[in-house]
């Protein structure tokens, strides 16, 4: 008998060592292939944010780089861009992600942070890690399930590098993809290429974003209550970030169905309405509005809406970038906006609402928690569990990607397999 369980045992064993061992050889090399391009990535687009800064000019020709980004996708006939839906379509075995969709985000999504576009990095960041992470399946001859696990390490590396979060990172890969069901047979790859990488970029000398610093008072009922409201308005925020982004983009393709004529005029009203505004606060990513709303508690009171404007034309006209640092902008704003009325500190409703609005559009409650703990430290994690719980519950079936699928009921035990709303 114990020599049976002892001969059964060493097979299991054996088994396990196998596959650990050809995991973290495949979650090194992803770490380090899609680090490096991801920290290339990161260092060429702070490169282009600070030019941009010091060239005001340079906005005017954000429509003529809309026409190049129209005409890069032509050229290489990939005119039906899913974006980031590409990759979660990849994982759930729909469609493959092409190798050109790499160098194809890497190139357009530094053309609208150059001249100005309202966009993210962390989106891109996804599409590119997860193209690098399907090559190198193919490369290595996986078999389908496995060469969605090295998808997922790749989008945890590009993510993790571009921003500093190596714990979201890891976690975001397999939770974005369905509500209610993790991916966690790729939990040891995501985690390992996921510090590989943020490792690279640092060495490279890529800054972590970081506000620890922040000090948040101890939790009282009062405190509470108010949270209560705010992450109830950000739920609502998200919805309409998430609505506004879907409606925009159906109507410019059912009235301007010509991409060059489309991607010119929102590129020429990005750029009118900079000038209106007298601000380059809402082009690009938006970072230095998000730093001073939660490090100074300072925030133009309608930030939140005029950054969900620029967005909204950016993205759905055909620019390429993300959508999450502009819901971190658009929840930062708007708490900065909701503590300075309500009298509770605008530094740290500032942070409620980026963690807040983030868990509205993507639906990742644990995720939402670990980038909290990341940027802010562990002082307010009692505000982030609460404000991620309330905005999780509160935003319903709304999703930024329609290939994001439902497995499980937010409000019930109950499987319900279908797509987010849009």
């Amino acid at each position: 008998m114990f020599k049976k369980f002892i001969r059964t045992y060493s097979k299991k064993a054996w088994l396990h060592i196998r596959r650990f061992t050809k995991w973290t050889l495949i979650s090194i090399c992803t770490g380090i292939i899609v680090g490096a391009i991801s920290t290339l990535f990161a260092f060429l687009m702070n490169t282009a944010t600070d030019y941009r800064s010091n060239n005001d000019y340079i906005i005017f020709f954000l429509p003529f780089a809309g026409l190049v980004t129209v005409f890069l996708y032509s050229i290489f006939n990939y005119k039906n861009d899913k974006g980031t839906n590409l990759v979660l379509s990849t994982i759930h075995a729909k469609s493959e992600i092409p190798l050109k969709m790499a160098p194809l985000i890497f190139i357009t999504t530094l053309l609208t942070h150059l001249f100005g576009g309202s966009a993210g990095r962390e989106g891109a960041a996804l599409q590119l890690g997860g193209s690098i992470g399907n090559q190198i399946g193919r490369i290595l001859k996986l078999d389908a399930a496995d060469k969605r696990v090295v998808v997922l390490c790749g989008m945890s590396a590009a993510f993790s590098a571009v921003f500093g979060t190596p714990m979201a990172a890891a976690v975001f890969a397999m939770e974005v993809v369905s509500i209610g069901v993790m991916y966690y047979a790729a939990l040891l790859p995501c985690v390992f290429s996921a510090l590989i990488a943020v490792n690279f970029a640092a060495g490279m000398g890529i800054k972590e974003t970081d506000f620890s610093g922040l000090i948040f008072p101890k939790l009282n009922l009062l405190n509470a209550a108010e949270t209560v409201i705010l992450a109830v308005l950000c739920a609502l925020l998200s919805i309409l970030f998430i609505v506004s982004m879907h409606f925009t983009g159906d109507l410019f393709r059912k009235y301007l169905k010509n991409p060059y004529i489309r991607i010119l005029l929102a590129g020429s009203a990005v750029v009118l309405l900079s000038l209106v505004l007298n601000t380059r606060d809402y082009n690009g990513a938006g970072m230095q509005v998000i730093e001073r709303a939660i490090l100074k508690g300072e925030a133009v009171s309608y930030a939140f809406l005029l950054k969900m404007i620029f967005t909204v034309i950016t993205i759905e006209a055909g620019f390429r970038g993300g959508e999450i640092v502009p819901s971190f902008f658009i929840g930062a704003t708007f708490g900065c906006t909701f503590g300075a009325v309500s009298g509770f500190s605008p530094h740290v409703c500032a942070a409620i609402g980026l963690i807040a609005v983030f868990c509205g559009v993507t639906n990742c409650p644990i995720t939402s928690l670990l980038i909290s703990f990341e940027l802010f430290g562990a002082g307010g994690i009692p505000y982030f569990m609460i404000a991620v719980a309330v905005s999780y519950l509160m935003s319903g079936y709304y999703g930024l990607y329609k290939d994001q699928t439902i497995v499980y009921s937010k409000y019930k035990a109950k499987f319900l397999n279908r797509k987010t709303r849009q």
